[in-house]
């Protein structure tokens, strides 16, 4: 990997909304749907969707942490996911679409850690935060049909029900983040 890159691993319900958000932040290059956490090898959508495979939907984001810091993009998902939902983002309802922060280095644990304990020393949320971080295991990319779903289906009727808003919601409240 280029040193000048770091790579985020993050689960927040439907990888699609997580996906066009940060695909809109400065100093994100590349974000991948897929799948982490889980046991079993290569998973399928349909195998994820049963909640057995342990796997979580996520998405890899590849960013300059010159441009952007991972504690910035911690501060980005929890806006754009209920948190204190444990295994489900509204009507999504499955271990598949729990909250989880995937670290890869000992200082994302302690970026994350210290996130999570901020945001619940500020009581933000009105219940308790339930996402969980853990080691990042394994991640597997999603079928090709995943990948940019919001830009390449964006009247699809769940991308305007619940990716835009998503999406509108961040470009308001991070507008110094969006990309040009």
């Amino acid at each position: 990997m280029n040193e000048a890159r770091d790579v985020a691993v993050l689960a927040g319900g439907c990888f699609w909304c997580l996906e066009a958000v940060y695909l809109d932040v400065r100093g994100v290059e590349k974000v991948v749907s897929g799948y982490a956490n889980g046991e079993t090898p290569n998973p399928t959508y349909r195998q994820v969707c049963t909640g057995e495979t342990g796997y979580a939907e996520a998405v890899e984001i590849t960013f300059d942490p010159s441009v952007v810091s991972y504690r910035e993009l911690l501060e980005v998902f929890f806006v754009i996911h209920d948190p204190t939902t444990l295994n489900r983002q509204g009507a999504d309802v499955g271990t598949q679409y729990r909250s989880g922060i995937y670290y890869r280095t000992p200082a994302q644990h302690e970026t994350a850690t210290q996130v999570v304990a901020d945001l619940t020393a500020q009581q933000v949320f009105d219940a308790p935060i339930v996402t969980e971080i853990e080691p990042l295991r394994n991640f597997y990319p999603a079928e090709a049909y995943h990948q940019d779903y919001f830009a390449r289906n964006p009247y699809q009727p769940y991308c305007l029900a619940v990716v835009a808003p998503k999406v509108a919601k961040f470009r308001k409240q991070f507008l110094d983040k969006v990309k040009a």
